[in-house]
């Protein structure tokens, strides 16, 4: 058992003094696995969950605001999120199974670490558990890495399934630290690994989530969230995509688009959003959106098959969200 001190602060403030080795706690769905595979080693525990960010309300220019403290599950079910942004719902619903739903939290969503093996063992070489050490997944076993935004020091796979729908959402990530308040784009939120994979955000110390913000997306039945997996439920994705579509008489008048399983971060593309704008629908717009969303994807011996599969998958996505028949949860999703 590794010693840490431990506090509950009343306010915001109290709980952002930024001290060193210092881990905030709120479901603890994906902390306390890591305390326990001492792949995390916390000198300082800050539980947050007695903070006032637990509510979901709608802003005024009609988008919502989601507490950072509001359970996965809460959200998912939601009549706001629900009627105005099925896409997060659906992202959700795809995620880990209704006991971990029902505990983790949106902000321990955002910020929660990649779930690589090699990552999870201390015994093997991660630079982004230790810096310097290498990185065991490249020419190893590594069917589930990342194959877009990798690089030489890290080929991990980010595995959020609500932070893909968020990405394709545009949503805002809203921050309080010691220097006081900022919003951040979610799709900036995330870091690539480049020579520093250690650094998963860019949350600076002592920083905290405080809610996460939807623009009005007037997508409608027009969306998808299309995860395929080894199983139906409690597995991560191998490539995922959410999409949202915005449809006039028959044509699609803009769009957003994000892959999952692929990425080391949520993976947007907006030059290939873009080709969406003004267009209908069609096989070769579908087809070159997905080219263009792969574009650039590294195999590393065992997850060649996800460059593959990806692009299938996107135009499938595209059809389901420009039909408005959205993938449902209970679907079987292996392809």
């Amino acid at each position: 058992m590794r010693h840490f001190s431990y506090s509950r602060p009343a306010t915001l403030d109290d709980a952002c003094r930024s001290m060193e080795h210092m881990r905030f706690l709120a479901g603890g769905t994906n902390l306390i696995d890591l305390m326990k595979s001492d792949v995390e080693r916390p000198a300082h525990v800050v539980d947050i969950k007695s903070l006032p960010m637990r509510e979901i309300v709608e802003r005024p220019d009609g988008g919502l605001r989601l507490g950072a403290l509001v359970t996965n599950a809460d959200t998912a079910a939601h009549p706001l999120v629900v009627a105005r942004h099925p896409l997060l719902a659906s992202g959700i619903l795809a995620g880990a199974s209704p006991q971990i739903r029902n505990v983790a939290t949106n902000g321990g969503n955002l910020n929660q670490r990649t779930r690589c093996h090699y990552f999870y063992d201390p015994a093997m070489a991660c630079n982004k558990r230790s810096p310097g050490t290498g990185c065991a997944a490249r020419g190893g076993r590594n069917r589930i890495m990342a194959v877009l935004g990798t690089s030489d020091a890290c080929i991990a796979t980010f595995p959020s399934d609500m932070c893909i729908a968020l990405a394709a959402l545009n949503a805002t990530v809203n921050l309080h630290g010691p220097d006081g308040v900022r919003a951040v784009s979610v799709r900036d939120y995330h870091c690539l690994p480049d020579d520093t994979p250690w650094r998963d955000t860019v949350l600076q110390p002592g920083e905290i989530v405080t809610s996460i913000d939807l623009p009005p997306a007037p997508f409608g039945p027009h969306h998808t969230y299309l995860k395929i997996r080894d199983r139906l439920s409690f597995a991560f994705a191998i490539v995922s995509v959410a999409v949202g579509l915005h449809m006039e008489d028959g044509r699609i008048r803009r769009g957003g688009i994000a892959l999952g399983g692929v990425g080391t971060k949520p993976w947007c593309v907006p030059e290939a959003e873009a080709l969406l704008d003004d267009r209908p629908p069609s096989h070769s717009l579908f087809r070159d959106i997905a080219e263009r969303l792969v574009h650039g994807a590294v195999a590393d011996r065992d997850n060649a098959a996800k460059i593959r599969l990806a692009p299938r998958v996107i135009e499938r996505a595209l059809w389901q969200a420009a039909s408005g028949t959205p993938q449902s949860q209970t679907d079987k999703t292996i392809m």
